[in-house]
């Protein structure tokens, strides 16, 4: 009876290890978020528009359109003074990475960036701004 009990938290113990993040997956990942920081300070959208995923590119067609929406929805991003990258954790099979951005007011942002990995590399498939309880004291 053990045998099989064993055999069977074993078999869950692997899993739950495939299913968090693997470090070789974090470097790539920041470094594509960082990269589409870097060009929207530097107002190259068309640059920053690269590292967003097939379906993001679907959903704004033109990158003005992504541009745009940058713009009024998320002015820490396009002009920030700081940038942190925190925890990257799999939710729900995704890979989301959290970031702690500071405006060019002082204030900080956290956002979860979602990641998908395609031919291209990884790329950012989804972006929320988190609420600002979530910053803490």
């Amino acid at each position: 009876m053990r045998q099989p009990l064993a055999a069977v938290l074993g078999a869950c113990l692997s899993l739950a290890v495939l299913t968090e993040p693997a470090p070789a997956q974090e470097a790539p990942i920041q470094q594509t978020i960082q990269a589409q920081l870097d060009a929207m300070a530097a107002d190259d959208f068309l640059r920053a528009y690269d590292y967003a995923s097939p379906n993001i590119r679907q959903l704004f067609g033109p990158v003005e359109n992504f541009e745009a929406m940058v713009k009024r929805g998320y002015p820490m991003v396009w002009q920030h003074q700081a940038v942190r990258m925190l925890e990257l954790r799999r939710v729900a099979g995704n890979l989301w990475q959290r970031v702690l951005v500071t405006d060019l007011q002082g204030r900080g942002f956290l956002l979860d960036y979602m990641m998908v990995e395609t031919p291209d590399g990884w790329q950012i498939n989804a972006v929320q701004l988190l609420p600002e309880q979530e910053l803490g004291a």
